[in-house]
């Protein structure tokens, strides 16, 4: 697992100039709070402090200069992988409108600043590329907190598939077992549900399996493929063998779209148990169905079932959060949800609940299209 990068506390400023008396009127020029400075005189004593200092955020440096000039320092510099992100300023006399500017710029400049230099303008430059610096790092932050949220997710969803897959594969052994009888084969509505008891198990073992590879693969490797929404929440239904008072529907067609199909899967398939599970009207009604959005799908599963009351419509997305006895049972770990909302927040959406009790629930999550 990546380390997650410590977010600096000092912004260091390379000055490089031949003329130690320009070094130390940038610098008062620049100096504030939480700024360390480092002053070297050639461009050699440049790249050797910028490979010795990995905390230098910004290269204020002189083009001019005899032996190597300011052109060929950030060459350099953009050659070598460890030193290319960093951002210079070129300082220079040269007049703005001649090629030389052009190839400053190739070279790896990101700005100039002109001779004399004005005092406000070099200080608003500073300033932006300063808070460009502690942006960026903030940024490295939050992708490393969600590659180790990632992994994480990765090694309990492989836990968690592994040791389903053995008690189900118990189930299909005994179910054909019994199903062979000739008692059973004897009555042919028993044999039939034994059919389609068998079946249901079954593609619920092919779904844990598809869950145990994935799981498998690391967030790099992870297969994205078209899927056809539509088709693969059907197939759940059946899979799922609703009880003949519940009523599940989609409305309208879903879409297609390119994703993870395990990841998505994952989320339908618990949303789905659980408005079956909790059902508590003689006749249940579920319905599936979508909108678009700019940047994702949001898709929704509604309900009449016994609905969630105001206070724990937050609560129940949180990690081993369980509610009342009396709106939940035993069996519930309170990881369910959870899972599902580092799934969604994965792809940059959110999950939500719409409730009234007695009345029945809507949870909408967004996927990335």
């Amino acid at each position: 697992m990546k380390n997650i990068p410590v977010k600096p506390a000092e912004f260091h400023i390379l000055l490089v100039d031949d003329r130690e008396e320009n070094l130390i009127s940038l610098e008062d020029m620049l100096e504030a709070p939480n700024r360390r400075f480092t002053k070297v005189t050639s461009g050699n004593d440049a790249l050797r402090t910028v490979l010795r200092n990995k905390q230098i955020g910004l290269i204020l440096l002189d083009v001019q200069m005899p032996g190597m000039d300011g052109f060929e320092v950030a060459r350099l510099l953009q050659a070598n992988p460890q030193t290319r992100d960093i951002s210079i300023i070129f300082v220079t006399a040269i007049n703005k409108g001649e090629q030389n500017v052009l190839k400053g710029f190739e070279e790896g400049a990101v700005d100039f600043l002109e001779k004399p230099l004005d005092i406000n303008i070099t200080r608003a430059k500073v300033n932006v590329f300063e808070k460009l610096y502690f942006y960026q790092h903030g940024l490295k932050e939050a992708i490393a907190e969600r590659e180790r949220v990632n992994q994480q997710l990765e090694r309990f969803m492989h836990v968690v598939a592994h040791d389903l897959k053995s008690p189900l594969n118990g189930a299909i052994s005994f179910l054909h077992l019994i199903r062979d009888e000739d008692a059973t084969q004897s009555i042919p509505d028993l044999a039939d549900n034994m059919d389609i008891a068998i079946d249901s198990i079954s593609r619920l073992s092919g779904m844990i399996t598809a869950i145990l590879d994935y799981s498998r693969q690391t967030i790099a490797n992870q297969q994205i493929e078209e899927v056809d929404t539509h088709g693969m929440v059907e197939e759940l239904i059946r899979s799922l063998f609703p009880p003949p008072h519940i009523t599940v529907m989609i409305d309208g067609r879903l879409p297609v779209l390119h994703t993870c199909k395990p990841k998505l899967l994952q989320v339908f398939q618990n949303l789905l148990s659980n408005a079956i599970k909790y059902m508590n009207k003689a006749e249940g009604r579920i319905t599936v169905g979508y909108s678009i959005q700019p940047e994702f799908y949001e898709f929704w599963v509604r309900d009449n079932g016994p609905g969630i009351a105001r206070k724990d419509t937050e609560r129940i997305f949180r990690l081993f959060e369980i509610l009342d006895a009396e709106n939940t049972d035993a069996e519930s770990t309170g990881v369910g949800l959870n899972i599902l909302k580092l799934l969604v927040e994965e792809q940059g959406g959110q999950i939500r609940v719409e409730s009234e009790e007695a009345v029945g629930s809507c949870f909408y999550f967004q996927w990335k299209k």
